[in-house]
């Protein structure tokens, strides 16, 4: 498996999460969620300007070996999907941490990612299945 990137917090559920400049939350799968599903070919994603609560399902991803939820990793909104995701799917398969991401999330108030699993924490998590 993929070393874990200290920029990124995730989520017991194989969620990550990645603040980016503007303020808004990047969220995707983590690699092991990716090699745990296989080969995806299908995600359905929230549509813009709704509202998530931290662990709601927010969508789900198919694969060749099942249906999975997605769950938001923090409450916020939905600024912005991964439209390529329609038609490519794969691209999560590919690479979940770069063009693989889903949803972008303006944070709700008082949201702090520090509420997350670091990688170490995530890694023990990983160790423990």
């Amino acid at each position: 498996m993929s070393e874990l990137s200290e920029h990124l917090r995730y989520t017991k559920d194989h969620e990550w999460a990645r603040r980016n400049d503007d303020g808004t939350i990047t969220v995707g799968i983590t690699a092991h969620a990716v090699d745990q599903l296989g080969d995806i070919t299908a995600v359905s994603l929230p549509e813009v300007g709704e509202a998530l609560e931290a662990g709601e399902r927010f969508g789900d991803i198919d694969s060749v070996k099942a249906v999975s939820d997605l769950y938001a990793p923090i409450t916020g909104e939905v600024v912005e999907i991964n439209a390529k995701l329609d038609d490519e799917p794969e691209l999560i398969n590919d690479a979940p941490y770069e063009g693989g991401w889903m949803i972008r999330i303006r944070p709700g108030d008082g949201v702090d990612l520090g509420d997350l699993l670091d990688a170490a924490a995530y890694q023990q998590v990983l160790d423990d299945l």
